[in-house]
């Protein structure tokens, strides 16, 4: 059987094995990793009880949740965009299109971009961080 847990190099040896740069974080499969590692390395006759991998196994819940809560949020923050970036259609708007340029104009379209909106003002695509100033259209 071989080892579940892969060598890391520091001196740059790498016959045999992947250099790999450290991690800061673990992940999912890092925890498997080192649950599986404490699950054949233990005494086989004083194996850890239910009570003892409770906590581990809460661990790796909490850390799925929490992984889970982090997509919904980014997808909740990309909706909100495209949802903000929509109501600015038919404003004028005063962009900030370098250090010292500012840019008004009424949106005339929303685009999307690499999955971000960006607002079309004077035929050119400005992203929402852009916008200093939303004034509303004049109703007759």
């Amino acid at each position: 059987m071989s080892d579940p847990i892969s060598p890391i190099t520091s001196n740059g040896d790498t016959t045999g094995t992947q250099a790999r740069l450290p991690v800061q974080t673990l992940n999912q499969d890092d925890f498997l990793k080192l649950l599986v590692a404490q699950m054949t390395s233990q005494d086989p006759l004083n194996p850890k009880t239910d009570m003892e991998m409770i906590p581990q196994m809460v661990q790796f819940s909490t850390l799925e949740q929490s992984k889970a809560m982090q997509t919904d949020i980014a997808s909740l923050r990309s909706e909100q965009e495209v949802l903000h970036a929509n109501s600015l259609l038919g404003r004028t708007v005063e962009i900030q299109d370098g250090p010292q340029t500012k840019v008004t104009g009424r949106v005339s379209a929303v685009l999307m971009e690499e999955g971000m909106p960006k607002l079309v003002v004077n035929g050119n695509r400005y992203a929402l961080g852009q916008v200093l100033k939303i004034t509303v259209p004049n109703a007759y």
